[in-house]
């Protein structure tokens, strides 16, 4: 069976414009922080920073986060849908984005962290060919 879930996600203009991709997993949004606008076609990869888990009630938020709260800055819905998950692991998460810019085959790939880099939280994000 494939499980479908939640997918969405929102353009912070926080401290550095980002857009923050969440998908639905395990009763929580795990979330990344994407520098670039996402990929909306094949052969752009783009950088994906995995950042803390969200309650599933922040899909749908978007508004103003004040000043002297962590993320203060506007925060819009830039896309929105649900997934099919189509493979997870520790390193790789396949998924069918049903949204309404982005459609068709994404994936996740974990990267390794670089010499002297403690976290490992580096993850690039793209468009699958043919998918």
């Amino acid at each position: 069976m494939v499980k479908e879930g939640i997918y969405v996600i929102q353009k912070h203009a926080a401290t550095h414009l980002h857009y923050d991709l969440r998908l639905e997993f395990e009763g929580v949004l795990k979330s990344w922080a994407i520098p670039k606008e996402p990929p909306l076609k094949t052969g752009i990869k783009r950088l994906a920073v995995q950042t803390e888990d969200h309650p599933i009630e922040y899909a749908t938020f978007s508004g103003i986060i004040p000043e002297g709260e962590y993320g203060a800055g506007s925060v819009e819905i830039w896309d929105r849908g649900s997934f099919k998950l189509i493979k997870k692991t520790d390193t790789k998460i396949e998924v069918n984005i049903s949204g309404d810019k982005l459609r068709g085959g994404y994936v996740l790939i974990k990267l390794k962290p670089r010499k002297g880099e403690k976290r490992d939280v580096n993850w690039l994000f793209f468009k699958m060919k043919g998918k």
